[in-house]
C-alpha cells in the first residue's frame, strides 16, 4: 500500500496507462481499417465508379496516434514529477527572505510528504537558531557594557596623562569593536520586505547629510525606483559613502540605470586597494596596513556589512581601480 503512494507508482501508473492506450488505439485502428484490401474487379467492372478507401487509413495513423497517447502522458508524468520540486524550491526561496515564511503544506505521494516535512523541520531549527542568537547577543551586549563602563571611570584615576590616554584609546577601540559587531550580527538576523523605493532621493538624501557635515561629496546621474529592503540598503550605501570618506576625503557617486541592472557607483581618488586584496577586505575585521588601519578610525566592518546587505536583495558589490588611480565600489542591484 505504501509502494501505491510513492511518486514513483504514479508516474509507473501514468506511462503504463499511456502504454496500454496506445497499444488500444493500434488494435482498434487494425480492426476497423486493417483488413486486406478486396481483389481487383473483372474489366468490365472498372469503368465503374468504385468505393473510396476510408479516410483514415494507412499505417502513418496508428503512429500517429501512439505519439500523441505517449505526449500527453509524458506531459502529465512530467508536470507530476516537477510541482512538488517547484513547490520546494519556492519554498525554499521565501526562507532565504523571510525566516516566518509560512512551511509547505505536507500534502502529495509520501517522498513529496517526507520532503516538506523535512523542510519544515529545518525552517523550525534555523529560526530557533536564530532566536537563541538574538538572546546571546542582547547578554553579550548588555554583560560587557557594564564592565567597559566601570573600566572606563576608573581609568580617570590613573595619575600618569600619557598611560591614562593610550589606555583610554585601546579602551574605546574595544567599545567600538563590540558595537560595530553587535549591529553586524543584529543586521543579519533580521529580515525586511522587499519595497518600492526612490533609490535616487535616498542617494541624494546621504549626500546632503554628508556635506552638511563638511564632506566633499557630489552625485550624478538618475535611476527610476525599484524594489529592494531600504533599511538594508541604506545600511549599504552609508558604508560605501563612509569608506571613501574615511580613506580617501571624497567620494563622487554616479547612478546607471537600464532595464534589467541599476548601479550605484561610488569613487574616490585616494590611495586605492591592491588587485589581489579586494576580495579579502570584504572579510569581518580584515583591514590593510598604511591608510587603512585601526588609527583612521575602522574597525574592519564597512565592507562586510554593506556586500552582505546587497546580497539580501539579490545583489552584489565589487571594487575596481578608479581612472587615474583611487577605489570604485560598485553597487549592483537587478530589477525584479
Amino acid at each position: 500500500m505504501r509502494r501505491m503512494d510513492s511518486l514513483f507508482a504514479r508516474l509507473f501508473g501514468v506511462f503504463l496507462l499511456a502504454i496500454l492506450l496506445a497499444h488500444a488505439l493500434a488494435f482498434a485502428w487494425f480492426h476497423f481499417y486493417g483488413h486486406p484490401p478486396p481483389p481487383p474487379p473483372p474489366e468490365h467492372l472498372r469503368a465503374l465508379d468504385m468505393p473510396r478507401p476510408p479516410p483514415f487509413a494507412g499505417p502513418l495513423v496508428a503512429l500517429i496516434f501512439q505519439i500523441l497517447a505517449l505526449s500527453v502522458a509524458a506531459w502529465f508524468a512530467a508536470r507530476l514529477l516537477s510541482r512538488p520540486i517547484q513547490r520546494l524550491s519556492e519554498a525554499a526561496e521565501r526562507l532565504s527572505e523571510d525566516l516566518d515564511s509560512p512551511p509547505l503544506t505536507e500534502t502529495g505521494p509520501r517522498e513529496t510528504r517526507q520532503a516538506a516535512h523535512a523542510f519544515n523541520l529545518m525552517q523550525t531549527r534555523v529560526r530557533q537558531q536564530v532566536q537563541q542568537r538574538a538572546r546571546m547577543l542582547a547578554a553579550v551586549s548588555h554583560d560587557l557594557r557594564t564592565p567597559l563602563a566601570r573600566l572606563k571611570l576608573r581609568l580617570e584615576q590613573i595619575p600618569n596623562a600619557m598611560l591614562r590616554a593610550r589606555m583610554t584609546q585601546d579602551l574605546d577601540e574595544m567599545i567600538g569593536m563590540l558595537d560595530a559587531t553587535l549591529r553586524y550580527l543584529h543586521q543579519q538576523r533580521s529580515s525586511e520586505p522587499l519595497q518600492w523605493l526612490d533609490l535616487q532621493a535616498l542617494v541624494e538624501s546621504l549626500v546632503e547629510d554628508a556635506q552638511d557635515r563638511g564632506a566633499d561629496v557630489s552625485v550624478m546621474g538618475h535611476c527610476a525606483p525599484l524594489q529592494v529592503q531600504p533599511l538594508a540598503l541604506r545600511s549599504c550605501l552609508s558604508n560605501l559613502l563612509e569608506n571613501a570618506l574615511r580613506y580617501a576625503g571624497h567620494a563622487e557617486i554616479t547612478l546607471h540605470d537600464d532595464a534589467e541592472v541599476v548601479e550605484v557607483r561610488v569613487c574616490d581618488h585616494g590611495r586605492g586597494i591592491p588587485e589581489e586584496q579586494r576580495e579579502a577586505v570584504f572579510e569581518a575585521f580584515f583591514r590593510l596596513e598604511g591608510s587603512r588601519n585601526r588609527n583612521s578610525g575602522g574597525v574592519g566592518l564597512g565592507l562586510t556589512i554593506a556586500r552582505e546587505a546587497a546580497r539580501r536583495q539579490g545583489g552584489d558589490i565589487l571594487l575596481e581601480e578608479t581612472p587615474g588611480g583611487g577605489l570604485t565600489a560598485i553597487l549592483r542591484l537587478h530589477r525584479r
